[in-house]
C-alpha cells in the first residue's frame, strides 16, 4: 500500500475484481491540511449496470468454510497493514490516529465473528406430529443469500462500516456492490482490494463511486437489488426509502443520543463516560452523546468536574500522537456546528468552553443551561458538543430523552438497579446502556434504532447475516 503521507493515491473502482480507470478522478481532500489525499476513478451508470449484471452471474457462492477463510485471511492481513489503514482513515477523514487505529481494531473483530457465523448452521427442524392434524413428517428450514445487497456506507467510519456490511455478506454468501461515501472512498477501495487478497471471488464483491445521479441512484431504484443497505443522515434514508420500491431495506439513519446522570451516581464514571461519549470520533458517531441530562442536585459539581475534563481532550493535527480529537469531515461542517453553538446561545445556553473553528477543526464545546427546544438538541449535531441540560427527576429524564425524532441509542448512569430497569423499559431506543456510553457494542451484538433512526431492522454481524438472507422452508416424510 502506498503511504497517504507521501503520494496522492490513484485508485481504481473494482466491477467483479476487475480494476476500472476512466480518465474521470474524483479528487478525495485532506479535512486538516486542505490537500489533495488522492483521487479515485469515478464510474458511470454503465458500470453500475455492468456491477450488476456481474453479481447476477456470480454463481454458488463459495463454502461455508471458503468463506470462513477468506475472512480469517482477511482479519491477518488487515492486522498486518493495521497502521497503514490506520493512517489512510486519517488522511481521508481527520480523525485522529486514536480513533483511526482503534477503528482498525474493531473491524478486525467483524472479519472474525462473521467468520465464526459463517461455520454455524442456520437451520431448524420442526417435528409434525404434535398436532392432531399433523403427520409423520418433518419441516426443516435454511437460509439462502439474497441475489444482490447494495451497502452505501458513510464518511464518519471509513473502514468498519464497510466491513459492517460487506463481512456479514461474504459469511452468508451473497453477492454484493458497495458505494462507499465519496468524501472518504479510498479505505473502502482499499479494503476490496484486501478482501480479494485474501481469496474473495471478484463475482462477490463490487465497489463504485461516482456522482449521484449516474451511480447511487441507479443502485437504489434497480428492482433486481434485494436488500438495500444505508447508513447515513435521516434526510438520505427517507428519501431512499421513498425511491426503493420493493426490496428489503436496513436502514441506520443516525441518532441524538442522551446520557443520563442521576444523583446516586459514581460521578468519576459519569463523567468519564460523559467526555468520552461526546468527543470520541470529533463526536461524528450516530451513538455519540449529543444530551448530557444531569440530576439538579448533582448538576453544579458534575458540570465543574466535566468541563475539567474536557480540557484533556486537545483538538489539532490528526496525525499528531498526542491529538485527541481531529477534525470534523470538513470545513463545511464545522461551519455548521459553529453556527449551532451560536445559535444556542441566542437562546439562552451559556458557554462554557471552546466554541472555536478553524478550517476543519471545531475544538470541544461545553454548554450549559440549554433550552431543550433549541436546534443542538432537538436535531442531530454531528461533531464534538456537550450540552448540558437539568433534570428533576427519573420521569423527567425519561420525557426528555424520549422528546426527539430519534431513538438510536441512550444511556444511564445509576447505582440503583430498579432505576436502571425503568430506564430500560420506559425510553425508546433501540440500545440503552447502564453506567455506559449509548454507544457501547461488540461487533456481534444487534445494533439499531426506531423512530427517524431507522425501521427497527438491526445491523451487527448476525443481525445483518439475517436481513441478507431469505429463510427457505421444506418438509420430508419422516
Amino acid at each position: 500500500m502506498n503511504s497517504p503521507g507521501n503520494d496522492i493515491l490513484d485508485l481504481p473502482c473494482y466491477i467483479a475484481g476487475r480494476a476500472v480507470r476512466t480518465g474521470d478522478w474524483l479528487p478525495v481532500v485532506n479535512p486538516y491540511t486542505g490537500d489533495t489525499a488522492g483521487r479515485v476513478a469515478s464510474v458511470s451508470r454503465a458500470h453500475v449496470e455492468e456491477a450488476v449484471a456481474a453479481a447476477l452471474q456470480a454463481g454458488p457462492a463459495p463454502s461455508r468454510y471458503a468463506r470462513y477463510e477468506i475472512l480469517m485471511n482477511a482479519r491477518t492481513l488487515l492486522q498486518e497493514r493495521a497502521e497503514s489503514f490506520a493512517q489512510l482513515i486519517t488522511a481521508e477523514s481527520g480523525l485522529c490516529m486514536r480513533e483511526s487505529r482503534y477503528e482498525v481494531g474493531r473491524s478486525c473483530d467483524v472479519l472474525q465473528f462473521a467468520a465464526m457465523e459463517a461455520l454455524k448452521d442456520d437451520g431448524q427442524v420442526f417435528s409434525c406430529d404434535i398436532s392432531p392434524q399433523g403427520k409423520t413428517r418433518k419441516i426443516f428450514t435454511l437460509r439462502e443469500p439474497h441475489q444482490l445487497v447494495v451497502a452505501i456506507t458513510p464518511f464518519n467510519h471509513p473502514l468498519n462500516q464497510v466491513i459492517h456490511k460487506l463481512a456479514p455478506a461474504i459469511a452468508c454468501g451473497a453477492p454484493v456492490i458497495l458505494k462507499p461515501s465519496e468524501k472518504t472512498p479510498m479505505t473502502a477501495i482499499r479494503c476490496v482490494e484486501l478482501l480479494y487478497e485474501a481469496g474473495l471471488p471478484g463475482s462477490m464483491l463490487s465497489v463504485l463511486v461516482g456522482e449521484l445521479e449516474e451511480v447511487a441512484t441507479p443502485l437504489v431504484v434497480d428492482p433486481r437489488v434485494e436488500v438495500l443497505c444505508f447508513t447515513g443522515s435521516v434526510e438520505v434514508g427517507k428519501y431512499i426509502a421513498s425511491k426503493a420500491g420493493y426490496k428489503r431495506l436496513i436502514l441506520e439513519l443516525g441518532g441524538n443520543s442522551p446520557l443520563i446522570v442521576l444523583d446516586d451516581a459514581d460521578l468519576d464514571l459519569a463523567v468519564k463516560l460523559a467526555t468520552e461519549g461526546c468527543y470520541r470520533n470529533s463526536g461524528q458517531r450516530c451513538t455519540a452523546v449529543k444530551r448530557l441530562l444531569i440530576h439538579a442536585p448533582i448538576l453544579e459539581e458534575f458540570t465543574e468536574r466535566f468541563v475539567d475534563a474536557s480540557r484533556a481532550y486537545n483538538c489539532g493535527d490528526p496525525m499528531d500522537e498526542d491529538t485527541r480529537v481531529g477534525t470534523v469531515i470538513d470545513a463545511s461542517a464545522a461551519e455548521r456546528l459553529e453556527n449551532t453553538v451560536q445559535q444556542a446561545i441566542a437562546d439562552g445556553a451559556k458557554l462554557l468552553m471552546g466554541g472555536k473553528r478553524s478550517g476543519a477543526l471545531f475544538a470541544p464545546t461545553v454548554l450549559g443551561e440549554v433550552p431543550r427546544t433549541t436546534d443542538m438538541v432537538v436535531s442531530e449535531s454531528f461533531g464534538p458538543l456537550a450540552p448540558i441540560m437539568a433534570i428533576r427527576d427519573l420521569d423527567d429524564a425519561i420525557a426528555l430523552a424520549n422528546s426527539t425524532a430519534y431513538g438510536l441509542s441512550s444511556g444511564i448512569v445509576t447505582e440503583n438497579m430498579n432505576t436502571a430497569l425503568k430506564a430500560v423499559r420506559s425510553i425508546r431506543t433501540g440500545t440503552v446502556n447502564i453506567n455506559e456510553v449509548p454507544g457501547y457494542r461488540i461487533e456481534m451484538s444487534p445494533f439499531g434504532g426506531v423512530k427517524d433512526s431507522g425501521l427497527g431492522v438491526k445491523e451487527g454481524v448476525i443481525e445483518a447475516m439475517k436481513g441478507m438472507t431469505a429463510v427457505k422452508t421444506f418438509s420430508m416424510p419422516w
